[in-house]
C-alpha cells in the first residue's frame, strides 16, 4: 500500500468520526497514529466529556472485534485474562478467554481497578501476549487499548503506576468545546444516537498494510538527532526527576513516522515531531515541586531544541 492510500483511508475515518465526535477531528487522528504504532491510548478528562463515545465510534468504524469493560474495584486480573474452568461433564479444565482477547479493548475508568486488576494488563500492551497458569497465548492483531479515567476525582481510585502509564503511547484529552461546537452537539444528540447509524470504513487487512506504509516512512538522520535531543532535554529540565524512556523514545519516532504516512508523505520533518511530542512524552515525565501542567512544559523543552533545516524530501 503507498501513503497516498494511508492518507485517504485514514481521511475517511476522519470523516465519519467528525458525525459523533464533534470538533474532535485532532483526537480522532491521534488515536490513528497509536492504532498505527502499535501503541495505546489514555483519554483523560473531566467527567462527560465523551471520552467513551470517542473510543466506542472509533472501535466501531474499524471492521475488527471489540470489547468494553468497565474497571471497579471489585474486579479480578482472571476477569480481564480469563481462566481455566473445571468442567465436571469432562473432568478436564477448559480455558475461558477474557475480554482482553480481542482487538480494541475499552477500558472504561481504567483507574477504578485495584493496582492488581491494573497489572493485569502489563504483559497485555506491552508484548501482545497473555500468560495463563504458566500458558502463554499471543492476543489478536492489530490490538489496541483506549483506556479512560477522570482526573478531577479522586475518591474510589486507584492512581496508575508509573510502568503502565509508560505503556500506553499517547495521552490525549477531548478539550473544551466553543459555543458553535455545544450547539452542534445538542442538535447532532437531539434525535437517534449518531453511532447507531456509523458502519465499518476501515479492515483489519488494510490496517495492517498500513502499519507496514508507514515503516517505510524515511527518517532523516537529522530528525533523529532531533528526536534524541529533546529525549535528553527532558533529564535536564528543572523541576524533572529523569528523563522520559527509551520506549518512550521510540514511541515518538513511531508515532512520527505514522502521522507522516497519513499525510501522505514518504518523509519525516520536524513538524510531525513537535507535533506528537507532548502528548506521546508528557504524561511520562516524574516531576516534582511544581503545579505546571505537564503539556505545557514539554511545548517549552521542545522549542528549546534547535529545529534541523535539511531537504527532507532526500
Amino acid at each position: 500500500m503507498e501513503v497516498t492510500e494511508v492518507q485517504k483511508i485514514t481521511q475517511n475515518v476522519i470523516a465519519e468520526a467528525s458525525k459523533v465526535v464533534i470538533a474532535g477531528e485532532a483526537v480522532v487522528e491521534k488515536l490513528l497514529v497509536a492504532l498505527l504504532a502499535g501503541g495505546h491510548v489514555l483519554l483523560e478528562d473531566r467527567p462527560g466529556s465523551g471520552k467513551t463515545t470517542l473510543a466506542k465510534t472509533f472501535a466501531r468504524l474499524l471492521d475488527v472485534e471489540q470489547k468494553r469493560v468497565q474497571f471497579t474495584p471489585d474486579l479480578m486480573p482472571s476477569d480481564i485474562t480469563g481462566l481455566n474452568v473445571y468442567s465436571q461433564k469432562d473432568g478436564e479444565f477448559h480455558l475461558v478467554k477474557g475480554p482482553v482477547f480481542t482487538n480494541v479493548l475499552l477500558a472504561d475508568e481504567i483507574n477504578r481497578a485495584t493496582p492488581r486488576t491494573q497489572a493485569s494488563l502489563l504483559e497485555a500492551m506491552e508484548e501482545k501476549q497473555v500468560t495463563i497458569d504458566g500458558e502463554t497465548l499471543p492476543l489478536a492483531e492489530p490490538f489496541l487499548v483506549v483506556a479512560t479515567e477522570n482526573p478531577i476525582e479522586t475518591t474510589g481510585t486507584y492512581p496508575l503506576p508509573e510502568a503502565q502509564v509508560d505503556r500506553f503511547m499517547m495521552k490525549l484529552s477531548m478539550g473544551q468545546l466553543d459555543t458553535q461546537a455545544k450547539l452542534h452537539v445538542m442538535e447532532t444528540f437531539m434525535g437517534e444516537h449518531p453511532l447507531l447509524s456509523l458502519k465499518p470504513v476501515c479492515t483489519a487487512e488494510q490496517i495492517a498494510q498500513m502499519r507496514e506504509a508507514a515503516r517505510t516512512v524515511t527518517v532523516h538522520p537529522c530528525i533523529r538527532e532531533y528526536i534524541v535531543q529533546i529525549v535528553e532535554e527532558t533529564g535536564k529540565n528543572q523541576g524533572i526527576m529523569t528523563e522520559v524512556s527509551t520506549r518512550a523514545m521510540l514511541a515518538l519516532v513511531r508515532a512520527s513516522q505514522c502521522y507522516a504516512a497519513m499525510q501522505g508523505r514518504t518523509y519525516m520533518i520536524p513538524d510531525d515531531v513537535k507535533l506528537l511530542a507532548p502528548c506521546v512524552l508528557a504524561h511520562r515525565l516524574l516531576t516534582y515541586g511544581s503545579t505546571k501542567d505537564n503539556n505545557e512544559r514539554m511545548k517549552e523543552i521542545v522549542a528549546t531544541v534547535e529545529v534541523p533545516v535539511e531537504d527532507w524530501k532526500q
